[in-house]
């Protein structure tokens, strides 16, 4: 079946009309993602109503994919994104990245408290380096010398 010319016409226009609605919809923008200890920032598309927890997962992916460093995993969970230029408060991990009304963020690493293991505990308290720290000291001499009484000379002389 042949269409006609002018139904080709309102058909490319229908299609049109259907992507604008369908881009009122989805509003998509560049942010940019700042990592905390990594050379340069990374820039990519997200669509407005995107949580944040998708936003920090595709952030991860992109700097997986170009091997940057230092190498930061991927798990979301071990991240807070924050607005750039706003006050300290990190994003909720539910909350859309448009509500934000940033363009600019900051991903970082939550750090983590190691935690106190038995085995951990026992070194610590037996205090093994010692015996190292006083052979060090001993062997390489890390006497500095304080005043010129302990190497025999007279004060403000200047012979060693």
């Amino acid at each position: 079946m042949k269409r006609s010319v002018s139904g080709k016409i309102l058909s490319e226009k229908e299609k049109k009309k259907s992507a604008e609605k369908q881009g009122a919809k989805n509003n998509r923008f560049l942010i940019t993602v700042n990592v905390l200890g990594s050379a340069g920032p990374m820039r990519f598309v997200v669509n407005e109503e995107e949580n944040v927890k998708g936003v920090i997962g595709t952030a991860l992916k992109l700097y997986a994919r170009e091997k940057r460093l230092p190498v930061l995993g991927s798990d979301v969970s071990d991240f807070f994104l924050y607005p750039a230029n706003a006050g300290s408060e990190a994003l909720s991990l539910t909350e859309s990245i448009g509500s934000s009304g940033a363009r600019n963020f900051v991903l970082s690493k939550i750090q983590k408290q190691p935690q106190m293991t038995e085995a951990r505990s026992l070194i610590k308290r037996k205090g093994n380096g010692s015996k190292l720290k006083a052979w060090l000291n001993k062997s390489f001499s890390f006497n500095v010398l304080l005043s010129p009484q302990k190497c025999g000379g007279v004060r403000g002389s200047t012979d060693f």
